[in-house]
């Protein structure tokens, strides 16, 4: 069975990349330090593929067509969508036959996701992938989770399709080494009225949660006070799946800080999975 290396997260931002000269340097540089050491991390478990857990900002999906979960499923994926980020264009390595094997193993398991070979990634895919000093070296698997637009899948769900993609992984080609990393949140508010407001409180909160690896607790409290940690904050589904995936192994908060000029609580963690 493959082995599962790794299980990462971190907070995207677009104005990381397009004004990282909007907060003192001091904070910039500790920021920026706490990716290349989770990419160090990353890098020193040799995986062979990282999933990707992002999702997707209206740019692949719309409302015509807004799936709940979606699995990338191509030999390489454009990047990025956005004319405006300040990332060169690149092509990013695919791992398709894995993106299969997740496809018509979540089918078989009661789950019911999209697939797509034609995605073009985004800044949450790409940013902490660049930052984290890992493209292009790494084959990468999205998947996608509809923190965007309601209805959302519910975090219970997100946890279990952590437990899921873990046995997933398990079942998948033996010689290979698979790493995970969600990407998103944590506190943030995009075009609204409190667009610059972190939730502190909410932020360390929810990172003591995944400390603590109570499951109902984590639950819980992401469901009830999500909202007041602002529309982006949704994307914490994408750590839950992260939880899922840990099964039970000790979660290690890397770096946190609220930062209102980036936007966003920015936060960077790992579960210590025997790698």
């Amino acid at each position: 069975m493959a082995e599962l290396v790794g299980i990462y997260a971190a907070s995207h931002t677009p104005v990381m990349l397009n004004f990282p000269d909007a907060i003192p340097g001091e904070d910039r540089d500790a920021i920026f330090a706490a990716f290349k050491d989770m990419g160090r991390r990353i890098a020193e478990s040799r995986p062979d593929t990282v999933i990707v857990i992002s999702d997707d900002h209206v740019h692949n999906f719309f409302f015509n067509n807004f799936p709940a979960f979606c699995i990338g499923a191509a030999e390489s994926y454009q990047t990025p969508v956005e004319h405006w980020l300040k990332a060169e264009k690149q092509v990013l390595p695919g791992n398709a036959a894995l993106g299969a094997h997740l496809l018509g193993e979540a089918l078989q398991n009661g789950f019911d996701p999209s697939f797509s070979i034609e995605l073009v990634l985004d800044h949450g895919a790409l940013t902490p992938l660049l930052l984290a000093g890992l493209v292009p070296h790494v084959q990468i698997v999205p998947l996608l989770v509809n923190c965007v637009q309601p209805p959302l899948p519910t975090m219970r769900r997100c946890v279990d399709w952590g437990k899921f993609l873990r046995k997933a992984i398990t079942r998948f080609d033996a010689s290979k080494r698979i790493a995970i990393l969600a990407t998103g949140g944590i506190s943030h508010d995009i075009a609204t009225p409190r667009m610059g407001m972190v939730n502190e409180e909410f932020d360390r909160q929810f990172l003591a949660n995944l400390g603590s690896g109570n499951t109902d607790t984590i639950v819980e409290h992401a469901t009830s006070h999500v909202a007041a940690a602002g529309n982006g904050a949704e994307e914490i589904r994408n750590w839950l799946i992260g939880h899922g995936a840990a099964a039970g192994a000790q979660f290690e908060s890397l770096y946190y800080k609220a930062v209102s000029k980036w936007y966003t609580g920015i936060g960077l963690a790992q579960w210590k999975v025997k790698g």
